[in-house]
C-alpha cells in the first residue's frame, strides 16, 4: 500500500478527492493514521491490526488547526489504547449517561434510598446543566471546573435557592468521580482519561467537625419537648446514633426482638447492629401487631419525610431552649461524640452507625484522642 506524506498540508491539497483514505507512515506497529481527502478538507481516520490481525478502523475527525496531524496521532493513539484494553469505542456515552448507570446499580445492590438521593442530585447538578451532554471519554478537567464554577455562582436549577456550601460542592464532584470511575472500572471510558477528574481536588476544611453538641440534660429537653410520633422518632435516632433517614425507612421485619438488633436499610445499605435496653424496649412497643411490611415509624399513619420532620425539631428545639441550629442529626452527632468520649473504639463506633472509620477520624479525631489520654494517665507502665 503507498504511502503519502499526509503529515503535510501541501501535500494534501494536491492529492485527489476519493473514498479510500491515504495512508501515512505507522504511528506504531500496526497503527496508522489516514487522510480521507474531500473536495472541500478532508477528515483524519486511524487504522490498527489488532492481535487476532482484525482491522479495525476510527473515524478522528475533521482537519483543522487544531487537529492537525500531530494531534490526529495522538488521537489515534488513545483510541488504539483503549480498543487494546477493550473498551467500545463505537458507542457514544454522555456524562449524563454515566450518572444514570451509576444510580441504577446503586438500586440493584439494595441501595435504594442512596440511589434515590443520588439521582435527585444529579438531575439538578448533571442532567439541566450542559456537562450532561459531554461524551464521557472526551471530559476534561476544564470541563469539570467550568461545571463546578457554574455550581459555586450558583446556576443550577432545583428546588434550593442561593449559593452551595463548600461541602455541598465537594458531595456532588464526589458524586460525579464515583459515577465516572464506575464507567471507567467496566471500560466504558479509557483508563488515561480518569486524570481529568482525579487532578481536581476538593475544597479544604469544608467538611469540618460537627461544632452543636447536646448534653444528656439537653437531649432528655429536646424528647421532653415532642410527642407521639416524632418523639419515637427522636428517640430512636438518640438512642441507636443512626441517620434520621434510618427509622424513617425501617419495616417491622428489620427488627429482631430475639436477638435484640435491628437492620436499617439506607444510605450506605444494609446494616444489622445490636440496639441498647433502652432501645429494645422503643423497638418492642412499635413491633407490636405491626405486619413485616409494616414502617415502623410513621408520621400520623403516614412516612416520614425531612420536609415533615425538619420543622417540628425545629419547633421542639425553641420550646426547649436549645440553639436555633438544632436538628434532628444533631442527636446522631451527639450520640457518635457521646460513644467516643465514653470509651467505644472508633471501629465500633463506625460501624454501629453505619459511617467510615475515615469520617470518624476526620469528624471526630481530636475526640478519640483525649479519650486516650484519659485513659493513658490511669495506667501504670513501669
Amino acid at each position: 500500500m503507498a504511502r503519502e506524506q499526509i503529515d503535510k498540508a501541501t501535500v494534501r491539497r494536491k492529492l485527489a478527492p476519493r473514498r479510500e483514505p491515504y495512508w501515512g507512515a505507522p504511528v506504531e506497529r500496526g497503527l496508522f493514521v489516514g487522510f480521507r481527502r474531500l473536495e472541500h478538507g478532508g477528515n483524519w481516520v486511524a487504522r490498527w491490526r489488532d492481535d487476532e490481525g482484525k482491522q479495525r478502523y476510527f473515524a478522528i475527525g475533521p482537519v483543522t488547526d487544531a487537529m492537525d496531524y500531530d494531534a490526529a496521532k495522538k488521537a489515534a493513539r488513545q483510541w488504539q489504547r483503549a480498543a487494546a484494553s477493550g473498551v467500545d469505542t463505537r458507542e457514544v456515552r454522555t456524562v449524563s449517561d454515566v450518572c444514570r448507570d451509576y444510580t441504577d446499580a446503586m438500586g440493584a445492590q439494595g441501595r435504594d434510598r442512596a440511589a434515590t438521593d443520588t439521582e435527585k442530585r444529579f438531575y439538578r447538578i448533571i442532567h439541566a446543566d450542559p456537562i450532561g451532554n459531554l461524551r464521557a471519554d472526551k471530559l476534561t478537567q476544564r470541563h469539570i471546573e467550568a461545571w463546578r464554577d457554574r455550581m459555586e455562582a450558583g446556576e443550577m436549577t432545583g428546588r434550593k435557592s442561593g449559593t452551595p456550601s463548600r461541602a455541598t460542592i465537594n458531595r456532588n464532584l464526589t458524586s460525579l468521580k464515583a459515577a465516572l470511575n464506575r464507567a471507567v472500572s467496566r471500560r466504558e471510558i479509557p483508563h488515561e482519561r480518569a486524570v481529568e477528574w482525579d487532578s481536581i481536588k476538593p475544597h479544604r476544611g469544608a467538611d469540618g467537625r460537627r461544632e452543636l453538641f447536646l448534653d444528656l440534660e439537653q437531649r432528655r429537653a429536646l424528647l421532653n419537648a415532642t410527642a407521639g410520633d416524632l418523639r419515637d422518632l427522636l428517640t430512636c435516632i438518640a438512642l441507636t446514633g443512626c441517620r434520621p433517614g434510618d427509622p424513617a425507612a425501617m419495616l417491622r421485619k428489620d427488627y429482631d426482638k430475639r436477638t435484640g438488633s435491628v437492620t436499617f436499610r439506607t444510605k450506605t445499605g444494609a446494616r444489622t447492629i445490636p440496639v441498647s435496653p433502652a432501645a429494645k424496649e422503643l423497638f418492642d412497643r412499635l413491633a407490636k401487631s405491626k405486619l413485616p411490611t409494616a414502617l415502623m415509624f410513621t408520621n400520623a399513619g403516614e412516612p416520614w419525610t425531612p420536609q415533615a420532620w425538619a420543622p417540628k425539631v425545629k419547633a421542639a428545639a425553641a420550646k426547649a431552649e436549645l440553639p436555633p441550629e438544632t436538628v434532628a442529626y444533631t442527636l446522631r452527632h451527639s450520640w457518635i461524640t457521646s460513644a467516643i468520649i465514653g470509651g467505644m473504639d472508633p471501629v465500633t463506633v463506625a460501624r454501629l452507625t453505619g459511617t467510615s472509620l475515615e469520617m470518624i477520624s476526620r469528624t471526630y479525631g481530636h475526640l478519640v484522642q483525649d479519650a486516650a489520654r484519659e485513659r493513658l494517665a490511669q495506667v501504670s507502665f513501669v
